[in-house]
């Protein structure tokens, strides 16, 4: 089972769930991951989350996407058992007891992330998938329109 993973330098670490683990021979960009923890701190990630060949200050943070296991889906039903109710239900603890009974990979990605956790970053990641398509000049045209209408009121 695989996650997407970025590089991210340790100021970011409060926004993302964090992998530590060891390159795969020989396949680059691809690890075994023994350890996962959400937004940990700085200390918490230099103590438990260094990854041999990363640049200093930088962790293998999440990028949004995930392949899972059936296994996920029975850890996420006894966390949502154990919670009853009383809290939320997360992911990344799943994915920590998953990389503890089977093998759990991660495989380091390109490309730009976006929040959709606030304020208009839905909007951002709607708006960079439109302009990088097909239609980038219709979705351009739209939006000198739309700040022009603005502008006039």
């Amino acid at each position: 089972m695989p996650s997407a993973v970025q590089p991210t330098h340790e100021s970011k670490l409060p926004f993302y769930g964090t992998v530590g683990g060891q390159r795969i021979a020989n396949r680059r960009g691809l690890y075994e991951v023994s350890q996962v923890i959400e937004k940990p701190t700085p200390t918490e990630a230099e103590q438990k989350l260094l990854v041999p060949g990363l640049r200093s200050g930088h962790y293998l943070c999440f990028f949004g996407m995930h392949v899972l296991s059936p296994l996920v889906m029975d850890l996420l039903g006894e966390e949502l058992r154990e919670a009853d109710g009383s809290r939320s239900v997360l992911l990344t603890p799943a994915l920590a007891k998953l990389s503890w009974r089977e093998r759990y990979l991660a495989c380091e990605l390109n490309g730009t992330r976006y929040d959709i956790g606030i304020t208009y970053g839905l909007l951002s990641a709607q708006l960079a998938l439109a302009l990088s398509g097909r239609d980038r000049d219709e979705v351009l045209t739209m939006l000198v329109e739309l700040l022009a209408a603005r502008t006039r009121c």
